[in-house]
């Protein structure tokens, strides 16, 4: 059991989801490193068309991308996604890491 904000919640708190390493690669893809020592690699072609991530499709933004307080950011901060989208939605690498 846990407490917060004073509302006591049942089993383990899990630790907050940090991105602490990207890096684009070809295609549209991101290699990504979490908090939990794991790299998972994220397709965003599916998301090029979708409003909110549209400039990405452009490749010099694409791979402009940096990590800001944990989450993978774009665009002077007006893009960004959730470590959980990436992680959830992410493939794994099987332990393969790129240089």
């Amino acid at each position: 059991m846990y407490i917060v904000n004073g509302i006591a919640y049942a089993g383990e708190q899990s630790p907050i989801l940090r991105v602490s390493g990207v890096r684009p690669l070809d295609n549209f893809r991101l290699w990504v490193r979490f908090n939990n020592s794991e790299a998972k690699i994220f397709d965003f072609k599916p998301l090029l068309n979708t409003p909110a991530f549209s400039p990405l499709s452009d490749l010099n933004i694409f791979r402009s991308v940096y990590i800001d307080y944990g989450i993978p950011t774009w665009n002077d901060g007006s893009i960004d996604i959730a470590p959980e989208i990436l992680y959830e939605k992410g493939e794994s690498t099987g332990g393969v890491s790129i240089a």
